[in-house]
């Protein structure tokens, strides 16, 4: 079917600002001058609802931006769907071209089954593709062979090597625990400062452990490595948008599952830098995987840090399925991610972070808790001031995004059931934004 949009109203015989009209093969998209572009997204996900799955984008009005919302809104989890896009100006080309890749891998390695993303599978899946990423743009930026190391920590190698949030929320499943450590650096320097540390949480299947999930909860626990996911994603976007400083991604992953090995309510974890943490709830250890990382994180200098998980149903609460949640006490970095947020029209919300939070997840055997100890906490605001404890400087250069929009259990107006890839344009312009006001 042909797809074409027209900046005059519908016929009334298709009701009252009807947003589509037919023509025999052809559908109309109807649209005002102020008109945003989630309108379009709308039209394509009415057209799918409808069962039309083969389509044509004709017409002087298709630029970049609409041709984006249309896929975000035809997209679905079985992609069984084809769209031929009009040609656009090749700087466009590059760039619709960019977002469709990284924002499928997104949502496709999310939307896969835990039985097929395993911890391993996920920081191998994440090597690979920021590999094809830097292959497909190394010509053009005159990247060599030495632009990307990783390392893989897996097994009983956390163990040793001191990983021990990974390690105890991982040891009770017969998928070994693993940590990946991502660098890219463009400059040629093996000594040139980091200029982003970005720190995921890859729990491939959350069952809660012992503090079990009921099934309804439990049925998309595939999806909580949406934070790993959606950084990864946005790595590669940056890298496809020419990043030229040094950036190291960093993966936790794991699955939680309930064992005779798995961890237990009132273990006590040691963490390298001193912290120990009583865990309360073996729900809430996506907390516990992230320290980890964000030690890690810590020790490189990077000029800042963005952590994402989905971390909390608080988050969720506060904000739905719509927006990413973000907590920080750095209001400078926090208002450079909403800007370049608002500029990308992704949604993301801020919540609150305050210094008292860290006040509330007290332990009568431990520094910290894994949850909240006062009545009637805020979950997310406890839960970032566990990470707090991580981040050699928590008070500055350090975002913590809460992704409570990374995976929709159903279909809504704008997205179909499943992943979204949202925040991946967001976070990638802020590194490349970033970027570039270090080199001048």
């Amino acid at each position: 079917m042909q797809i074409t949009i027209s900046l005059t109203p519908a016929n009334d015989n298709w009701g009252k600002k009807a947003l589509l009209s037919f023509n025999d093969n052809q559908a109309i998209i109807h649209l005002s001058k102020k008109s945003d572009r989630t309108l379009i997204q709308k039209a394509a996900r009415k057209l799918r609802n409808q069962g039309i799955n083969d389509v044509e984008l004709l017409g002087d009005e298709w630029d970049m931006e609409n041709c984006w919302a249309f896929y975000q809104g035809f997209y679905t989890a079985k992609q069984d769907y084809a769209i031929e896009f009009p040609h656009l100006e090749d700087e466009y080309q590059d760039e619709l071209f960019a977002r469709i890749q990284c924002g499928d891998f997104v949502r496709e390695i999310i939307n896969l089954s835990s039985s097929i993303i395993t911890p391993l599978e996920l920081a191998k899946r994440a090597i690979e593709f920021i590999s094809e990423q830097i292959t497909m743009y190394s010509e053009v930026n005159g990247w060599n062979e030495d632009v990307l190391t990783t390392k893989i920590i897996s097994g009983e190698e956390l163990l040793t090597q001191g990983y021990l949030g990974i390690w105890n929320v991982g040891k009770g499943s017969i998928n070994s625990p693993a940590l990946l450590e991502l660098d890219f650096n463009p400059t040629g320097d093996k000594n040139a400062p980091i200029l982003a540390c970005l720190v995921g949480k890859g729990i491939t299947f959350d069952s809660g452990g012992y503090s079990i999930k009921p099934s309804d909860g439990m049925s998309t626990m595939r999806t909580d490595m949406g934070g790993a996911a959606l950084l990864t994603g946005s790595l590669g976007m940056a890298i496809a948008g020419g990043l030229n400083k040094r950036v190291k991604l960093i993966l936790c992953c794991a699955e939680n599952m309930v064992s005779s090995n798995a961890f237990k309510l009132g273990d006590i974890i040691h963490y390298r830098n001193g912290v120990t943490a009583e865990v309360l709830n073996t729900d809430a250890e996506g907390r516990l995987v992230l320290a980890d990382g964000l030690i890690n994180a810590s020790q490189e200098k990077p000029q800042f840090i963005i952590d994402c998980a989905t971390l909390t149903g608080a988050a969720k609460v506060a904000v739905g399925n719509d927006y990413h949640s973000i907590l920080s006490m750095d209001d400078n970095l926090i208002n450079e991610l909403v800007n370049t947020a608002k500029i990308t029209q992704e949604p993301f919300w801020r919540l609150p972070f305050e210094e008292f939070h860290r006040s509330q997840i007290s332990s009568s055997f431990a520094d910290i808790a894994n949850i909240g100890t006062v009545p009637v906490g805020a979950g997310a605001s406890t839960a970032t001031a566990f990470l707090s404890y991580f981040v050699e400087n928590y008070q500055q250069n350090w975002l913590h995004i809460d992704c409570s929009a990374t995976y929709r259990k159903s279909a809504s107006d704008l997205w179909a059931t499943g992943a979204t890839g949202i925040g991946v344009q967001t976070i990638a312009n802020l590194l490349l934004k970033k970027a570039t006001i270090q080199g001048e």
